[in-house]
């Protein structure tokens, strides 16, 4: 098919943002997609902005917006989580994070409280998602590879 066939932009819009989550790699795999759905909330909540448009299909059943860009997925060891967390907030980057006591909890007012009982230097950050411009990101995640 054609793209006119398909109804597609004559070109595509220029985005200036990045989307990127960071998982630890030591993790199991259920562990790792588990947050990652969360993260992906937390940067969906801070940046309205950054969801497009419902989808529908041809018969127009209607589907939920998703991001309008990609999201890239990384993943790091403890000490380059560590790095990458701190290179976000030297940044002015608010990052959305999941610490390895999430997984013990069961609702979200637990979830802050595990955070909040913790100094950024005490937390142990097993995932990380940040959204901004494209150049910030690729410094804040220099050095990790995606994840695979």
């Amino acid at each position: 098919m054609t793209e006119q066939m398909l109804h597609l932009p004559a070109h595509t819009p220029t985005i200036t943002t990045k989307i990127a989550v960071i998982v630890r790699d030591d993790l199991p795999t259920w562990q790792k997609l588990n947050m990652t759905a969360f993260l992906a909330s937390g940067i969906a909540a801070n940046a309205p902005d950054s969801i497009g448009d419902p989808y529908r299909d041809a018969d127009g059943t209607r589907y939920t917006p998703m991001f309008g860009q990609p999201v890239m997925v990384f993943s790091a060891d403890a000490d380059r989580m560590t790095r990458t967390l701190n290179r976000a907030l030297a940044r002015g980057v608010v990052p959305a994070v999941f610490t390895a006591e999430l997984f013990t909890t069961g609702h979200d007012e637990a979830n802050r409280a595990v955070v909040a009982a913790r100094g950024r230097d005490d937390i142990d950050p097993v995932g990380l998602a940040v959204r901004a411009d494209r150049k910030t990101i690729d410094k804040i995640v220099d050095g990790l590879r995606l994840h695979r």
